[in-house]
């Protein structure tokens, strides 16, 4: 470990890994807030869909550099495997954010449930603190991000509230028709599943910050 630490410290690093990972935290952050312009109805929801769909296009494109660049990089500022892995998650909340944006196409919603139009406040708030996060990594302000963690996961907790409070009702609620039933609870999935990943990320740069710091 000491000899590895040491290779790093004496070879020349890769930063623009750094600018991979902040880039995929300002995409997933548009696509987040790209969904939640359903609340006010400045968009159709065929307009969100294709907004978002264009945003996960542009995240794909970014782990493949990535990965392209891993490829052909013998020394990485951190460990590649964590590299991988902070790009992967980022991905996820675009492709769970897209999903939230299909399924509200395929199900015909044109405006959000209270509950859907919390959780995706909720998701805003999460890729806004991981836009702000990630460059703490590349400036090694790891008691920042152990500090910006806790708040996703205070967020996440929240979230999880909203969440069960809006199935509880789903299900509760006699007046509510199967077929309404199902679109929310589906809606309601993606978008408790986008901030769950937001709190895995959260998970990882406090272990990033453990073991580096």
């Amino acid at each position: 470990m000491v000899l590895q630490s040491l290779v790093r410290w004496l070879l020349p690093k890769e930063e623009h890994f750094f600018d991979f990972l902040e880039q995929q935290a300002e995409v997933a952050d548009q696509g987040a807030n790209a969904l939640a312009s359903l609340r006010d109805g400045s968009r159709s929801v065929s307009e969100v869909r294709q907004r978002v769909q264009e945003l996960e296009h542009q995240g794909d494109k970014l782990v493949h550099e990535m990965e392209e660049a891993l490829a052909r990089t013998f020394v990485t500022p951190i460990d590649r495997e964590d590299l991988q892995k902070l790009s992967k998650e980022l991905d996820d909340i675009l492709d769970l954010t897209n999903l939230a944006a299909r399924s509200c196409v395929l199900f015909g919603v044109e405006k959000p449930s209270a509950p859907m139009i919390q959780l995706m406040e909720k998701l805003i708030e999460c890729t806004t603190i991981l836009k702000r996060a990630l460059p703490r990594l590349r400036q090694r302000r790891y008691a920042d991000l152990i500090h910006d963690g806790r708040a996703i996961h205070s967020l996440e907790k929240e979230g999880d509230t909203i969440f069960r409070d809006g199935i509880s009702v789903l299900f509760h609620d006699p007046s509510i028709d199967a077929k309404v039933l199902l679109r929310e609870k589906d809606i309601l999935e993606d978008l408790e599943n986008a901030i769950d990943h937001c709190d895995h990320i959260a998970s990882t740069l406090t272990n990033l910050a453990i073991k580096n710091g």
